[in-house]
């Protein structure tokens, strides 16, 4: 009777502290948000640079600031290809507003609505002055979040090498700091895995979406096919635009036919469905060990806390939550809950063959070696 008590109170105690760290973490959003962005772009660079001294044989001196370099320039180029290509799809809109006419004409006959609206007349009835106010304060509080992300960022890059020297100090004893850094691995290996994954999975849906875009003549196929390769890093709700949105707009560009569209749809849908269903699972293995229900549930719940910049961490957020739960008793059966296989700890075969992978960094902390 007295463990069953104690086991329900500290179930109860666990429940409350999970709706405080959520009411902690809306409160602090402002804060939280550039950090943890701060730290997933660290945490790309540092992953980038150790694959340039695995695999491009750079020199260690050398790696970082390689890695640096090109994810600044990779950056830049994202920005400068939406807006190079943003002012051309703005135009194109304004000389699609007839075609757009035609169809919400053919939508409104079918629906049996004589005196169909035009583009205008829904424009007049949403108003959008309303929203230009609340549009550039959304611009303005960007802006300000990327530049406090950036700080945060070379902050987190210049503070690497005092790392080992903490963990030393933090955890005197060697069985203690070798408990933490393979805790710090599986946090970093499973974000890792995930921006891997995402990345090649959302190149093979942007190459094979403008593949189908430019045989049907969409107009801007290329930009089309990278805001699908920037949105497949949301989990479902990316690949809901990718499939709906290209579509959308072939109908306005091929207004007397909806073949085009239905086409591009069915294209858009076969892809996704073959890379969600033989290569994703292929390359995802066992390493990301998340519930498929849970990876929607937190995308709600991270949306719902920090907005945009918590759907595209939901996953890793989550991935680095489950793996700390997992650790201590009271909280170990959210991490279960969490896990697809019932293992968030992975043991047996999977962490005996991370433990080789593993030692000789632990082996590094110890001699004070390790900056990452």
């Amino acid at each position: 009777m007295t463990v069953s008590s104690s086991a329900a109170t500290r179930n109860a105690v666990v429940f409350l502290a999970v709706i405080a760290g959520g009411a902690a973490l809306l409160w602090m959003r402002d804060i939280l948000t550039p950090l943890a962005l701060a730290v997933f772009l660290a945490v790309m660079i540092d992953s980038f640079a150790r694959v340039l001294t695995a695999k491009a044989h750079f020199p260690k001196r050398l790696a970082l600031p390689t890695a640096i370099v090109l994810s600044i320039t990779l950056f830049g180029l994202s920005v400068w290809v939406v807006a190079e290509n943003s002012a051309s799809f703005v135009d194109q809109l304004k000389a699609y507003a007839p075609r757009l006419n035609d169809v919400i004409a053919k939508l409104a006959h079918a629906v049996g609505i004589r005196v169909a609206p035009t583009v205008g007349d829904l424009i007049t009835q949403l108003n959008p002055q309303r929203y230009i106010g609340a549009a550039a304060q959304s611009l303005q509080n960007f802006a300000a979040s990327a530049v406090l992300v950036l700080i945060y960022l070379g902050f987190i890059i210049a503070s690497r090498r005092g790392f080992s020297r903490k963990i030393v100090s933090m955890f005197p004893q060697s069985a203690e700091r070798d408990k933490a850094m393979v805790l710090f691995h599986r946090i970093r290996d499973g974000v890792e895995q995930y921006l891997w994954i995402q990345t090649v999975t959302g190149l093979i849906i942007a190459v094979g979406a403008w593949l189908v875009m430019a045989l049907l003549g969409l107009d801007n196929a290329f930009f089309w096919a990278f805001l699908i390769f920037l949105a497949s890093y949301i989990p479902i709700i990316g690949g809901a635009i990718g499939c709906f949105l290209p579509p959308l707009f072939a109908i306005v560009q091929f207004p007397d036919s909806f073949l085009p569209a239905i086409i591009l749809f069915a294209a858009l849908q076969a892809i996704y469905f073959i890379v969600g269903n033989i290569v994703l699972p292929r390359m995802q293995g066992d390493s990301l060990n998340m519930d498929p229900t849970v990876v929607l549930l937190s995308l709600a719940v991270w949306g719902a806390l920090w907005g945009v910049p918590g759907m595209f961490l939901s996953t890793p957020l989550t991935v680095a939550f489950m793996v700390i739960l997992a650790q201590f008793d009271g909280t170990r059966w959210i991490a279960i809950l969490l896990s697809e296989d019932g293992d968030p700890q992975g043991s047996g075969d999977k962490a005996f063959k991370s433990e080789k992978s593993e030692s000789s960094a632990r082996q590094k902390v110890a001699k004070g070696d390790l900056k990452s």
